[in-house]
């Protein structure tokens, strides 16, 4: 009985360590939030809802089920009677024009650029070049998800603005995203003032949506594609401001220097 009682007790234990090794990720995943900010938290929140959100909705047009709005949102836009003109006045087409510039390639490689030398000047080497790779390895996540996808472009109206990629999801969109939201969590730290830092982070939030909206208005990106690159260009600044904080944490419990030892009595 004593044998068969330690062998019930030495299976339960190894029950146990064998269930503590499987979830360790899980326990370690908990231990990081545990006792952090509130906003970090959301942050994370935000991370797995967008993440599913654009699962969703990328099954969604897949299978066809966003085209009638997606169709009826492009025909919208245009005047009833020449598909080719874009409503409202005429100098609209031309801020569009402006507005879509602002998620092109060369717009947002000169605002990493300008970035990266406003940190290097500040000496803040290390969020300079964790900035780089995050906003360059979002934009080649947006071309890898373009690529994958590969939904053609809306064929209703005539674009007013040349295309060379597929259209699912919003390069524009999730580009602009990825920078401008990523460049104003990066560098919001090294700002002071509370009014600042909420300035910085809306201006980025309104270029970004200008960005997308344009990119309808110009018949060169259904509605559906816009959203999707927002909600992954959101999902990846999170996720690299979530990054950014843990290292953050990480230096300073390391540079906090060893307790001393009571003094002897």
């Amino acid at each position: 009985m004593a044998i068969l009682a330690c062998s019930m007790l030495l299976g339960g234990d190894m029950i146990q360590l064998k269930i503590h090794e499987m979830h360790r990720p899980v326990f370690r995943l908990i231990r990081f939030f545990w006792g952090r900010e509130p906003i970090l938290l959301l942050a994370f929140l935000a991370v797995v809802l967008g993440t599913w959100g654009f699962i969703e909705l990328a099954d969604e047009v897949l299978e066809g089920g966003t085209n009638a709005f997606d169709r009826w949102a492009v025909r919208s836009l245009r005047a009833a009677d020449d598909l080719s003109r874009p409503i409202g006045p005429p100098w609209m087409a031309e801020v569009g024009r402006d507005l879509t510039a602002l998620g092109g390639m060369a717009v947002l490689l000169l605002a990493i650029a300008s970035t990266a030398g406003f940190l290097a000047i500040n000496r803040v080497y290390r969020t300079m070049g964790f900035l780089l790779v995050s906003t360059l390895g979002g934009i080649a996540a947006s071309l890898l998800m373009k690529h994958f996808f590969a939904r053609p472009r809306p064929d209703l109206v005539p674009h007013l603005s040349l295309v060379y990629t597929s259209s699912f999801p919003s390069g524009h969109s999730m580009m602009a995203a990825v920078v401008y939201l990523t460049l104003a969590v990066l560098v919001v730290p090294v700002l002071r003032h509370f009014w600042v830092r909420f300035y910085v982070i809306a201006v980025a939030m309104a270029v970004t949506v200008l960005v997308g909206f344009s990119r309808v208005y110009m018949g060169v990106h259904y509605p559906t594609d816009v959203l999707a690159g927002w909600v992954a260009g959101l999902v990846w600044a999170l996720l690299c401001w979530l990054i950014s904080r843990s290292l953050k944490l990480r230096e300073s419990h390391l540079a906090k220097p060893p307790a001393l030892p009571p003094p002897e009595e």
